[in-house]
């Protein structure tokens, strides 16, 4: 989604330990039966290092679309086929309530059956299966992690690279996870990719501009979700309207006030963004396979 109305950001964050998790994951790679990467469901491909499917080929790939509780379930639906048509086994989840995790053993088994009879064949009937976590930072990838293990067993945080030294989660006996560093990359093949990323909150907003950012995210949501605009906020988004007049707009029905006449974009675009995180404009997604 691009046009000559949204305001250009300059977002930079590959930092040198990003280096570092990358060695960590390529390092590791042998010991594990296949690879599971954790996505944003509302920015499934924004949320995909691009440089994991050159990383991890020819290892078996299940993803996890987490947060599915806050993205739009008509889109998350073509998502799951889009990558199930690629070859990926998929599974939607929300990891801080725990719905869709208890699918997550079955997938990976469901992945792995051909390697599990190949190990039957060699009398290693049980063997334990090894899966490595990956996810970019913020993903929820340690919930996610605790709730299939069933007790707090990764550590969360939100700086990349908090997930330091090798992990190996025991989870049923018969499954291991190994839990990496959240792992971002170092440039984006189209620009948008960085901002949906600040959105929602994958890189830190305080790195950036958070009114332009809320006003490029107005006009996202004039073009995908006027209605949520409309019932939030009480205004009826105009066509030419750029985001900055919708965020003074909504600010004046919020009675956003510096002084008379002078309406608080600042606190306007704070408001939307926590809002947005909140889930309090509804289940949005904020790109779809066929955009």
């Amino acid at each position: 989604m691009s046009g000559s109305a949204y305001e250009k950001m300059n977002i930079q964050w590959f930092p040198g330990h990003m280096a570092k998790a990358r060695r960590m994951i390529e390092e590791n790679l042998r010991l594990v039966d296949a690879v599971c990467e954790i996505l944003d469901a509302r920015i499934p491909e924004s949320s995909r290092n691009p440089d994991i499917d050159k990383i991890t080929a020819g290892k078996p790939r299940i993803l996890v679309l987490n947060r599915a509780d806050l993205a739009d379930p008509a889109v998350t639906e073509k998502w799951v086929d889009h990558f199930r048509r690629q070859g990926f086994a998929v599974i939607e989840t929300d990891a801080k309530s725990g719905r869709g995790v208890r699918d997550f053993s079955q997938a990976v088994r469901k992945l792995l059956e051909g390697k599990i009879k190949e190990f039957e064949a060699k009398g290693q009937t049980g063997r334990t299966l090894r899966v490595m976590i990956l996810g970019i930072p913020n993903v929820g990838k340690s919930t996610f992690i605790n709730k299939v293990a069933g007790r707090k067993a990764a550590v969360a945080g939100d700086k990349p690279g908090v997930t330091r030294g090798r992990q190996w989660i025991n989870i049923d006996g018969g499954l291991e996870l190994l839990d990496t560093p959240g792992i971002l990359w170092p440039k984006f093949d189209r620009p948008e990719v960085g901002e949906l990323l600040a959105i929602t909150n994958a890189i830190k907003s305080d790195i950036i501009d958070r009114e332009t950012l809320a006003a490029n995210f107005m006009l996202r949501l004039r073009e995908y979700y006027p209605e949520a605009l409309e019932a939030r906020y009480k205004f009826t988004p105009s066509p030419g309207d750029s985001g900055f007049d919708m965020l003074e707009k909504a600010a004046a029905k919020r009675g956003f006030l510096i002084s008379k006449g002078e309406y608080d974009i600042e606190r306007m675009a704070n408001t939307l963004l926590n809002e947005y995180h909140e889930g309090k404009l509804g289940r949005l997604s904020l790109e779809a396979p066929d955009d």
